[in-house]
């Protein structure tokens, strides 16, 4: 049984949530009077998180790669099950301990040594947020562009800086605000998918039977592993770094499985959904592009749809924002939250200009998938079986923070940083991307297949059990 978040120490005023509008909880264990979170408004957390355009991009990522409709839809269903499940047991850990994720990883890495995947995870949302953004801003320039508006590179500024300002004011309230923003307007989103849902399948000429481009076996296995990897089980792998950002909120009274399945289907229901909707338009020819989805299947009915669901990357990226900030503390930060989040602004608008030049948005996301699970991967891998294997799930949380129960030697844990150091490497070599660089020599030598994921998962964490099981006989 974890050590209460009350045992731990803490450098947050309890009366600053009275006092100010903002959420007061930095990286600190949140103390049992201040997690009210309810099961129920984690998994509307998740989905307002997923119910999102560019979800759609993710089905038509794969009739994009050559893939045929059912091959596509089977990937994203049996795929985001693994994914989906694995991010479940990490919101798990969060609600056990209360505390941020990446404060946990000074667990299997020590306390300084959980700077580096610190660092990956502050450059991860910041690209996130350029991501998230790009689709939005893609929407908006189609909806301005169906009631003939149009103006150019100006008009793309001016829209973008209208929705980086949005998005950066709203993440500043923290995580109460995220909880309000979500719990009431993700459940009228969800009515607005299924209406378009409904009408999109209704008056769509679905290609049930597309076979996608005439491939050989090597070529479609190839296809579907890079599809498996960006958007089958790779997609739930890539909310790791955030689940217990918001699962620590949940109240100390809420079962195991009910943190696990509101959070795990929080993730996977609006993911498969949205990603089947995605590849059934682009079978019927309509690109990938999401603008291109939209308009083409409603037409002017587009437009309130579209106001509607910019809310999807808006409510993503508050998500983004606000663990950009707990990852910036985690690491040694010394700034406000909000100079953190100005920051981040900048960096995500750099970010969002190098998807908006991309000739192909769907191979630019691809490369993008790619590259950020070759981390995630073994460092998950670590962090589980550090806690569930190594801890048995009993950990210490004072031991994470300076103090006189801090970890006793535990700076830099070696057998974690080497681990993972191992599980990058392991995870490039099997690694298949749209470009040379990402194109490891293991996956070239086992016919163009990407399972970098599994072969960086397996290294680090078996690498981690035999170094943790050496240390503990010596």
């Amino acid at each position: 049984m974890s050590t209460s978040p009350l045992d731990a120490p803490t450098t947050t005023d309890p009366t600053a949530d009275a006092a100010v509008p903002f959420d007061a909880h930095g990286i600190d264990p949140i103390p049992d009077d201040s997690r009210d979170c309810s099961p129920w408004e984690l998994f509307w957390i998740w989905s307002g998180a997923n119910i999102a355009p560019i979800n759609w991009v993710l089905g038509a990522l794969g009739i994009t790669l050559g893939l045929s409709l059912v091959e596509t839809l089977l990937v994203v269903v049996l795929g985001n099950v693994v994914g989906c499940a694995v991010f479940g047991v990490f919101n798990v850990i969060g609600h056990r301990t209360a505390v941020n994720q990446m404060v946990l990883g000074r667990a299997p890495f020590g306390r300084k040594g959980a700077i580096v995947p610190g660092l990956a995870q502050f450059a991860l949302t910041m690209g996130w947020v350029g991501v998230n953004t790009w689709v939005v801003l893609d929407l908006a320039l189609a909806m301005l562009g169906e009631l003939g508006v149009t103006g150019g590179v100006w008009l793309e500024v001016a829209v973008a800086a209208g929705i980086m300002v949005v998005q950066l004011g709203l993440a500043l309230y923290g995580f109460y605000a995220i909880r309000s923003f979500e719990k009431y307007t993700v459940p009228a989103t969800v009515l607005v998918m299924a209406v378009m849902t409904v009408m999109a399948m209704a008056t769509t000429d679905v290609n049930w039977t597309l076979t996608g481009t005439p491939m050989d076996g090597g070529d479609k296995v190839t296809a579907v592993t890079q599809l498996l990897t960006a958007i089958g089980i790779g997609w739930g792998l890539t909310w790791i770094p955030y689940a217990s950002d918001y699962s620590r909120f949940v109240r100390v009274t809420a079962s195991t499985r009910a943190v696990f399945w509101s959070s795990s289907l929080g993730m996977y229901l609006p993911t498969v959904w949205l990603a089947a909707l995605g590849a059934c338009l682009a079978s019927a020819g309509h690109g990938s592009d999401p603008s291109t989805l939209v308009v083409s299947t409603f037409g002017v009915m587009a437009i309130p749809v579209l106001l509607l669901l910019v809310h999807g990357p808006i409510a993503t990226n508050i998500l983004n924002l606000y663990s950009c900030s707990l990852a910036a503390l985690s690491i040694g930060v010394q700034a406000a939250r909000w100079k953190v989040t100005l920051v981040a602004g900048l960096v995500a608008s750099g970010v969002l200009a190098v998807f908006v030049n991309a000739d192909s948005f769907a191979h630019a996301f691809d490369q993008w998938m790619v590259s950020i699970l070759v981390w995630i991967s073994p460092w998950a891998a670590i962090v589980l079986v550090d806690y569930f294997v190594v801890r048995r799930g009993s950990l210490d949380v004072a031991s994470l923070y300076p103090g006189d129960r801090a970890l006793p030697g535990r700076a830099f844990n070696v057998s974690g940083l080497v681990s993972l150091a191992a599980g990058l490497v392991a995870g490039w070599s099997w690694q298949y991307g749209l470009v040379p660089v990402m194109q490891g020599p293991l996956a070239k030598a086992l016919g163009n297949t990407d399972f970098s994921w599994l072969s960086g998962s397996l290294v680090a964490g078996g690498l981690y059990f035999l170094l943790t099981r050496r240390e503990a006989r010596s």
